[in-house]
Formats: structure tokens, C-alpha cells, sequence
């Protein structure tokens, strides 16, 4: 199904909301600040020096397949990939809010215990007498999966004693992987809510733990939303204009919402109403589609309505959507699309024949979107209503998560 979201008002909705770009423009120096730090803890990010990025990719080979089978014509417009699954570091979009969450907190204690002030080369945080300090204190985390990964690799790295809670969905490589860092794995027979409540609940009154809350964390909402500064920077040096004759339509899968809303948060604050994002959710698990229609959010669960919540896409097996993610995005995200596990399977397959790209399956949710907007009643409506039936559309897909899958 394809849902279009009646209460969203664009740009204008953004004054309301808590959160404002001068908080995701604080993210983004700080994550320059630990980028000297992270460019020599990590070999795969001295290249760029510290600043963990992907690429924009071209996939003429799969855009051609694509567009056949929406029954699209060669007029369109321009479809990309913006390749998280692809991450330096944690190789999925988590690296993004997991890691930005965890150097938050880092600089916090650092700062509060004296061992760095804002002038210093944040370098200083990767010695030993650091690493000491941070060996007193524990962070954790309830995941799926990616945000695990993510959360483990930059705690361990650091120094962290780390404690990941993962929920009956978890695929059994990342754990493997995980715990190969020396990061302890506590497993759930659960959903992906049951290890978030545990893992939430065992932090709870611990001067000595921080807990990242997938379902409630700023600072993981503020991580994702960098991302938006940086596609702007990628799509200027390509020579990509976007404006009301050139929009971009972004497609982003969707979880609990962190990841996808704090970009669509981030992305309508840099491109204004010339920017329009669609969220891809299984079948089995729409849960933000779900929070959003009702507006009952977190108080109602994909279970309630008949569904299982089962699917291939580890990543995306959320019952229940985060509320504040929700709220904040209500007015701002134009809309929801369903994608079935068998189309996600086909979605891995084109991807790696045809343009070489390892994924995982969610990954490819959001890769139906340009033929629901082009191709149904409702998505063509949509188009009508924005002014964008003759425009020149800009197609990003973006992806999650692959780099470490094994092969």
C-alpha cells in the first residue's frame, strides 16, 4: 500500500517542532571535532579523515530494471543511491546516530572530568589515561542489529564496557561479530521492544551507564540528521540544482523511525518544500505508517491490528514506532509505502547483479518508490497537489546497511 499523509504542511511545520537546525548545525561541529580522533582509530576512516561518509552513487544499470518494471518511461528523472549500507565503521546508516550518540556522551564525561577542553585535538581521547576513564563506565543498547553494531564498535573502541540487548531477530553474524570486539551480547527470546525495555531497565538509576534509547534519543535523531548537510554538499559538487523544478523524492526504510525521521527532519530543513521523503516499511511490520494514521503512535502496535512482525528485514522488524520520532515528523513526511519480503529478496538479487552492491534486505525497501509515486492514483495525486507532475524528479534511494555482510 501506499499511504499519503493528510497532515503534512512541508517546511512551514518545522518552526513548531523542539528541535531546530542550529541544533543539527551543533552536531556537525562536534562531529568535527572528534573527526582527527576517529580518522586514527579507524583505518577506514583516515581517508576522509575522520568524517565517516558514503557515496552518491549512479546505478544506470539498475535504474533501467527498475523503471522497466514500473512500466516508467526513460523521461522519469534521475534516480541515485545514497549508499549507507556502505558506511565506513559500522557499514550501515547507524553509523550515523549510533556513533554520534556515543561521542556525545564521551565529550560530555571528558569535558565534565577535565580530560579535554573544546580547544584541545580530541586525539587526546584515544590515550591510554582515556581509555582508563571510560573503562569505568557502561553503555548499552537494545537493537535489532545495526544499532548494536554501531554502538559496540565505537563504544569498544573508546574503551567502554558495552552491553548490547538484542532482540529474537538479530542475525546471528552480527552477534558474532560483536562479541569477536569483546562487547557482551544479551539475548532475547523477544521482539525488538522486549531488548529495548530490558536494556532500558537495567540502566535505570546507574551513574555509571548510559542507556541509548533507540525509541526516544535525541541525540541519535540529531546524528542522522548531519546526513542531510552532507548530501546537499554531494549533489553540489555533482552539479545537481534541487529547487521546485528539479525536487528531490527521497524513499528511506523505516524501523522504530530514528534513523529515517532525523534525516527527513534534517533534509527539510536544508531543502525546504523542494524535498519530499516517502518511508518503506514490510508488510508485516508498518509501524510508523501505523503511529501515524491513528496519531495513537507508541500506544499502538503492529500485533493489534492482526500482524506478525515477522520479516527478513531484521532491521525494520519494529511493532511499535518511537512517539517522538512521530511528533516530530507528522507534519513533514509526505508519506508510507509496504514492500513484501519476496520483493525484497529481488531488490538484494538486481542490486548485486546488476550494479555489484551487497545489502541486505532491508536495505532495499525503499527501491518500489518511484513507481508508487509515478505509477498509482494516489502517488500521482500527490504529484498534482505539489505542483510536480512536469518537473524534472530527483530519486534517491537510500540504503541501510551490507558492508559486513558475509558473503
Amino acid at each position: 500500500m501506499l499511504w499519503i499523509n493528510p497532515q503534512y504542511r512541508g517546511a512551514m511545520a518545522l518552526s513548531e517542532l523542539e528541535l531546530q537546525f542550529h541544533d543539527i548545525l551543533d552536531a556537525e561541529a562536534r562531529l568535527y571535532r572528534f573527526a582527527p580522533l576517529l580518522g586514527e582509530l579507524f583505518e577506514e576512516a583516515a581517508p576522509a579523515h575522520g568524517i565517516i561518509e558514503s557515496e552518491l552513487l549512479d546505478i544506470p544499470e539498475l535504474r533501467q530494471q527498475l523503471m522497466a518494471e514500473a512500466g516508467i518511461n526513460a523521461d522519469g528523472g534521475r534516480l541515485l543511491i545514497k549508499g549507507d549500507h556502505n558506511l565506513p565503521v559500522a557499514g550501515s546508516i547507524k553509523a550515523r546516530g549510533g556513533i554520534y550518540a556515543v561521542l556525545r556522551y564521551a565529550e560530555a564525561l571528558a569535558l565534565k572530568h577535565e580530560l579535554i577542553d573544546y580547544s584541545d585535538n580530541y586525539r587526546r581521547l584515544g590515550e591510554k589515561k582515556a581509555r582508563e576513564f571510560f573503562s569505568r563506565y557502561t553503555i548499552s543498547v537494545g537493537s535489532t542489529g545495526n544499532l548494536g553494531l554501531s554502538i559496540g564498535i565505537i563504544s569498544a573502541k573508546l574503551g567502554f564496557t558495552v552491553k548490547i540487548h538484542m532482540s529474537a531477530d538479530a542475525k546471528a553474524w552480527k552477534k558474532a561479530l560483536l562479541r569477536s570486539l569483546g562487547v557482551t551480547i544479551i539475548e532475547h527470546t523477544g521482539d525488538y521492544g522486549a531488548a529495548v525495555e530490558q536494556g532500558r531497565l537495567e540502566a535505570e538509576g546507574n551513574p555509571y551507564a548510559f542507556f541509548v534509547d533507540d525509541e526516544n534519543s535525541v541525540d541519535l535523531f540529531l546524528g542522522y540528521a548531519v546526513a542531510a548537510l552532507r548530501l546537499k554538499n554531494q549533489l553540489t559538487a555533482r552539479g545537481i540544482a534541487v529547487n521546485e523544478h528539479h525536487p528531490l523524492m527521497v524513499y528511506l526504510p523505516c524501523g522504530v523511525g530514528g534513523a529515517p525521521g532525523g534525516i527527513t527532519f534534517g533534509l527539510k530543513h536544508v531543502f525546504g518544500d523542494a524535498v519530499h521523503c516517502f518511508f518503506a516499511e514490510p508488510v508485516e511490520s508498518p509501524c510508523m505508517t501505523l503511529g501515524l494514521l491513528t496519531g495513537k503512535h507508541d500506544k499502538i502496535s503492529v500485533y493489534d491490528i492482526g500482524l506478525s512482525n515477522r520479516t527478513i528485514a531484521d532491521g525494520l522488524a519494529v511493532a511499535r514506532p518511537s512517539a517522538f520520532v512521530g511528533r516530530m515528523i507528522q507534519g513533514i513526511i509526505s508519506g508510507t509505502f509496504t514492500v513484501t519480503d519476496a520483493r525484497l529478496e529481488e531488490n538484494v538479487r538486481l542490486a548485486r547483479t546488476l550494479e555489484q552492491l551487497k545489502l541486505e534486505p532491508s536495505a532495499t525497501a525503499g527501491f518500489q518508490g518511484p513507481q508508487w509515486l509515478l505509477q498509482t492514483e494516489p502517488g500521482r495525486d500527490y504529484l498534482r497537489r505539489h505542483g510536480l507532475e512536469n518537473a524534472e524528479l530527483i530519486h534517491i534511494l537510500w540504503t541501510t546497511g551490507g558492508r559486513y555482510l558475509p558473503e
